[in-house]
């Protein structure tokens, strides 16, 4: 026979007692993706926010976005050897360079696809999406372009 007492569960009839919370779900397990969205969107909040003077999500525009893409590339993993490098062409090369580390073109792909979709769900309009933003889409291309 089961009894219920403020919320908990007591069994009765036994010298230990089981105590579990009612009504209370652990929230789903996000997904990699769903997760990683909502560090960048939290990251790129905490950029605006650090800036001097401090932007609004709501103000923000494709030069914000732009500025928080360079910010990124000093982060880079990716060894971009420029033209006069002796090591120029070469994927893997025997010694170390001068040359500096970028992000890779994918990964600023992926991180603009993640964070237009969650300006979204955060309630932005997709007519103001700064991350949706033509100039976006022509940094990202010419990113690539480059060695």
């Amino acid at each position: 026979m089961m009894s219920f007492n403020k919320g908990k569960e007591i069994i009765e009839g036994s010298s230990r007692s089981v105590t579990a919370v009612v009504g209370v779900e652990n929230p789903p397990r996000l997904s990699r993706y769903e997760s990683q969205k909502r560090r960048d969107w939290i990251t790129f909040g905490q950029y605006l926010r650090n800036r001097r003077p401090p932007v609004a999500i709501s103000q923000c525009n494709a030069n914000h976005v732009l500025d928080f893409l360079g910010y990124l590339d000093q982060f880079g993993k990716t060894k971009v050897h420029l033209q006069g490098c002796m090591f120029f062409g070469q994927p893997e090369p025997p010694g170390p360079c001068a040359c500096s580390l970028r992000q890779a073109w994918g990964s600023l792909d992926a991180l603009i696809g993640r964070l237009r979709a969650a300006y979204e769900e955060n309630g932005g309009s997709p007519e103001t999406n700064p991350f949706a933003n033509g100039a976006i889409r022509i940094y990202l291309r010419e990113f690539h372009k480059k060695p």
